[in-house]
């Protein structure tokens, strides 16, 4: 088989402590590292919110196209709202395979906030990516759907400030003149933050190509590795991420029921999908390139919450912790009799958009991301 990764593994009550050791840090996120952390013993309301959330995800990428078109923002580049082929893969082929969600995570800092506030630089006219409101589904749409995607994303962010306080305790020794909390402040402060839930729709059997039958097929070259999601680097400073869930759609309802609402304060939930207990795929699942050039799998337990480095976190630690290339497989039709979905939570730590990520240059995150942007959308 493929070479399957073992990722550094911290408690959170050791995130808590302050007892993670440099030494661990390094070997998580430093230049010889995979980039990547997982983070045990979540709170355990983490295990229904992620269970919840991912039900969602199916049922929005099965809502009827009247309904997504209501939740589509051409104007931000699709980075609020619902989005479908509107992402290029390598060779500058559309990706139709995966569909996703995003929120603004503004409400961390300010329940009030639909996205960041306006600066001097950048407003709504100029770069409406990060400046245009969340865009949800009406609670008769898909009900519940909001309130358990801002649980679980404040959630990953209180995790993911710990995770950048131990962080900053590591730049604050290695790198000369490093300030002080900068990326604790950085992730519990941001109003730029974005989660994203993706769905990657299950494969038509009648029009897929053939696939690798396992992991190490990917690794020794056959098929084509990054179809499925490009590989590529975050450009923010930590992505907190879920463990994927996989749901056979053939066998259960995902289509959203009529609904009649009672009460416009506290809409009931939708109820959660049955989850398969492993892909009937082996290939599928998230792949890193290690430093060395090596391509692994790398596996999230369902009960933790896995952090991976970004462009702007390497930027700002000056290279000390190295952004992780990756890339994501979904599960496979020819392996599989029924119609398998992958669904998971990605949530994007961010600085504010007047914050420097680079000291040296003056460029701001502002200016960094909406370079990436340009680059990422079908034009």
């Amino acid at each position: 088989m493929a070479p399957l990764a073992q990722a550094v593994t911290v408690s959170l009550q050791e995130l808590k402590d302050g007892t993670v050791s440099l030494e661990t840090l390094a070997a998580a996120f430093g230049p010889d590292s995979l980039g990547i952390l997982v983070v045990k013993d979540v709170p355990p309301e983490f295990a229904s919110l992620r269970h919840h959330l991912l039900s969602y995800s199916s049922y929005l990428g099965n809502l009827p196209k009247s309904e997504l078109d209501k939740l589509e923002n051409e104007k931000a580049k699709y980075l609020t709202g619902w989005s479908l082929g509107k992402e290029t893969l390598k060779n500058g082929q559309v990706d139709t395979l995966k569909g996703s969600f995003y929120a603004n995570c503004a409400f961390y800092v300010d329940p009030k906030l639909s996205c960041a506030a306006p600066t001097e630089e950048f407003n709504a006219d100029n770069f409406p990516e990060y400046l245009s409101p969340n865009i949800w589904p009406g609670d008769a749409t898909l009900p519940g759907f909001k309130k358990t995607l801002e649980d679980l994303c404040r959630l990953i962010i209180d995790t993911a400030v710990l995770v950048a306080r131990a962080c900053d305790k590591f730049a604050e020794k290695e790198i000369a003149g490093y300030p002080q909390g900068y990326l604790e402040k950085v992730v519990s402060t941001s109003t730029t933050t974005k989660a994203r839930l993706l769905h990657y729709f299950p494969e038509d059997p009648a029009t897929a190509t053939p696939a690798p039958t396992k992991a190490s097929d990917i690794v020794n070259g056959e098929g084509d590795e990054d179809d499925w999601c490009a590989t590529h680097l975050d450009h923010g400073c930590l992505t907190g991420l879920t463990s994927a869930m996989f749901v056979d759609e053939a066998k259960v309802p995902v289509v959203v029921p009529a609904f009649e609402q009672v009460d416009q304060d506290l809409p009931p939930a939708l109820a959660p999908l049955p989850e398969l207990e492993t892909s009937p795929d082996p290939a599928s699942g998230l792949y890193i390139k290690s430093r060395t050039g090596q391509t692994v799998q790398v596996k999230i337990p369902r009960d933790c919450i896995a952090f991976q480095t970004g462009e702007a976190l390497e930027r700002i630690t000056g290279g000390k912790f190295k952004a992780v290339p990756h890339f994501v497989r979904g599960a496979r039709a020819a392996l599989s009799d029924g119609r398998i979905a992958r669904n998971t939570l990605a949530v994007f730590t961010q600085p504010n958009l007047g914050d420097e990520v680079d000291m040296e240059q003056h460029i701001t995150f502002g200016e960094f991301a909406r370079g990436i942007v340009a680059k990422n959308t079908v034009s």
